[in-house]
């Protein structure tokens, strides 16, 4: 799901049967995550593109697909969800920008379900001096969704109670990771509680009056 706490009516049916096959993030679920170095394997070969500022990292624009595809750190369940929605058209995001200081752009890849754009898993890819990326970073849980903010990456993950229906979540983490020894580490966490008057998780409607036992119309009302 894309950062923010609303999710759309429908996200109920396409993140039931991959949530029930993950744990949620609130309480430190089973999803895969891989914050260590990263591996000796390349899973992609690029062409540059060049800089046009001469200074700027280039930015080597990548095929995304073949790039989760090929990559053995991506879960079977993730690529299985790697299908065309509409026409040509796959469920994935992808960004580029500084995150691990290498020889060109790095690159946030976000997978998501097609019925209701529900986050399936995030990855980070660290240009190689070659032209090949290697993942650095991996988090499959439902409901996640990574950016690149100044340099740093951030991951946001919904929180669902036990009794919280898919559309409204109890809440968020937000976990903002740095690069430092060749690996991502966490740098700051921010939790949010969101409120629950404006979810339907309660009775908000408002009482009728109750009529007169005697049919008459009541006098204090006109």
């Amino acid at each position: 799901m894309r950062p923010g706490r609303a999710a759309s009516g429908t996200v109920l049916a396409g993140l039931v049967a991959f949530g029930l096959l993950s744990a949620g993030c609130a309480t430190g679920g089973t999803g895969t995550r891989d914050e260590g170095p990263a591996g000796s394997q390349p899973v992609a070969q690029i062409t540059p593109q060049a800089s046009p500022s001469g200074t700027a990292k280039a930015t080597r624009r990548i095929d995304s697909v073949r790039l989760l595809k090929n990559d053995p750190k991506v879960g079977e369940r993730v690529k299985e969800a790697l299908e065309p929605c509409a026409g040509k058209t796959y469920p994935v995001d992808t960004s580029y920008g500084s995150l691990t200081g290498g020889p060109a752009a790095d690159v946030v890849v976000n997978v998501m379900s097609c019925a209701d754009s529900v986050g399936l898993g995030t990855y980070a890819y660290r240009a190689g001096e070659d032209g090949s990326y290697e993942n650095v970073f991996t988090v499959e849980v439902p409901a996640v969704y990574g950016t690149i903010d100044r340099g740093d990456l951030v991951v946001t993950t919904q929180v669902y109670g036990e009794d919280d229906p898919m559309a409204y979540p109890s809440g968020s983490e937000v976990v903002t990771y740095r690069w430092a020894d060749d690996r991502f580490t966490e740098h700051d966490r921010v939790h949010n509680d969101f409120s629950r008057g404006y979810t339907g998780a309660g009775d908000l409607s408002v009482p009728t009056e109750p009529e007169d036992p005697g049919g008459q119309p009541d006098p204090g009302r006109n």
